[in-house]
């Protein structure tokens, strides 16, 4: 779609929990977010995009190689526990920002990495020229920095103490990497992470305010969430100007979209969808998205595509016109964004978590989705569950609620997912998920 001397600025804009219905372009009232709301006049709107995984590190890893998380060795959250964490990144596989590097941009990370603590699974190690953030998983507090009393801030490699709200800090250094490109001849890649809206819901004071008085009905705990997302869409609206002031705007594929869906009991909103966060119900994995690229994306455009995380890597490298002959288990949406269609009717959407504590004990859940049937495993110690998301998009009728275990090979399809799964099984078995000791 493009040739080399044509080839876009990327800019990937990924959030942190942020639920489906987070956002004012589906009409939601109690929120306002108008830098989103002008990619989605300005690009296409993506209404069943997926989320690779309902937590953090396995989504990213999808992101950043258009793989299978966990057939990178990225299984669950990584953590700086060494007994709670679930996954290490196989340093052997190719990340998006490699591939890119070695193509011609200039690569660069800003925010919130949370997929290794030390080399070789840091940034810079991964394809990235520059990286200014968090290497951790989430700030136990935006204004000081820490996890666990740990400061996980860097400029590349080495240990910084920035002062301010981290989504302040994520936004101006963004803007300021942006600047820089005026004086460089080849394109950049900008992949601009959020830590926001993630616990802790704690946004400034006078966005608060500024909610509490637009919204005099609004609950606390929701106003607080409202008003750390807003902060967040206003320091994605100054990184959009900046782009603009510079010229860039109409040069640049802008993607946005969230790493899980939201979590209900810190405020977030996924609308009728079913829980939330953390799980392989749909208010888990279904998130925002929406992709941007002047004259090329109709403008104020939606679609039905239904697309995952992964799917971002193959589809960059079609937009740009790069050929990549490693693995990849994304299917390209790119014909999608010039109008066109993509059959994913018989692919199989494969959503899993590996977690610790009382709820997994190491164990995993998981779902898979083929067409219009979706088979999932939301705990360990529950049975499966099988729901028709075409006509129950809202899960509330189980195709297999009443069955005894022997029987579920009876109800239509059940067995085709369940054979699809158990491959997956036997293809993340042979991937190590922990790295030695």
């Amino acid at each position: 779609m493009a040739a080399q001397a044509e080839r876009p600025n990327i800019l990937i804009i990924f959030t942190d929990d942020q639920g489906f219905y987070d956002v004012s372009y589906y009409n939601k009232k109690d929120i306002e977010t108008p830098a989103i709301d002008a990619l989605v006049d300005a690009g296409m709107r993506f209404d069943n995009f997926y989320a690779n995984c309902p937590v953090c590190s396995p989504t990213r890893a999808a992101l950043l190689t258009g793989r299978q998380q966990d057939l990178v060795g990225v299984q669950g959250v990584i953590r700086d526990l060494p007994l709670n964490t679930w996954g290490s990144w196989d340093p052997n596989s190719t990340s998006l920002a490699t591939v890119l590097q070695r193509n011609g941009y200039h690569t660069a990370l800003v925010g919130k990495w949370h997929l290794g603590l030390e080399s070789p699974n840091l940034p810079n190690d991964r394809g990235f020229t520059y990286f200014k953030g968090f290497i951790g998983d989430m700030m136990d507090d935006y204004y000081h920095h820490r996890r666990h009393g740990h400061n996980f801030m860097r400029l590349n490699y080495s240990k910084i103490d920035p002062e301010g709200h981290a989504t302040d800090l994520f936004s101006e250094w963004a803007i300021d990497y942006i600047e820089d490109t005026k004086h460089r001849e080849e394109p950049f890649f900008l992949y601009l992470a959020y830590n926001a809206p993630h616990s802790p819901i704690q946004p400034p004071e006078e966005w608060v305010d500024k909610v509490m008085a637009r919204e005099p009905e609004i609950k606390d705990l929701r106003a607080k969430l409202v008003a750390l997302t807003e902060h967040m869409d206003y320091g994605i609206g100054q990184v959009i100007d900046t782009l603009k002031e510079n010229g860039l705007f109409e040069k640049t594929l802008i993607i946005f979209t969230s790493d899980n869906g939201g979590s209900i009991r810190f405020g977030s909103d996924n609308g009728p969808l079913r829980d939330q966060k953390g799980t392989v119900y749909e208010g888990g994995l279904r998130v925002p998205a929406v992709i941007t690229w002047p004259d090329k994306i109709q403008a104020g455009s939606s679609n039905a595509h239904t697309a995952m995380t992964m799917d971002i890597f193959p589809t960059i490298m079609d937009l740009c016109d790069i050929e990549w002959d490693g693995p990849v288990d994304g299917i390209s949406f790119a014909p999608v964004l010039s109008g066109g269609t993509v059959d994913v009717s018989k692919r199989a959407m494969i959503f899993s978590r590996r977690e610790g504590g009382l709820a997994y004990n190491g164990k995993t859940i998981e779902a898979v989705r083929i067409g219009d049937y979706k088979l999932l495993h939301n705990s360990p110690y529950e049975p499966y569950e099988m729901y028709n998301i075409a006509k129950d998009p809202y899960e509330k009728n189980n195709l297999l609620a009443g069955l005894k275990p022997n029987h579920y090979g009876k109800v239509p399809h059940f067995n085709e997912l369940l054979a699809r799964l158990a491959k997956h099984f036997q293809d993340r078995g042979s991937v190590p998920w922990q790295p030695p000791q």
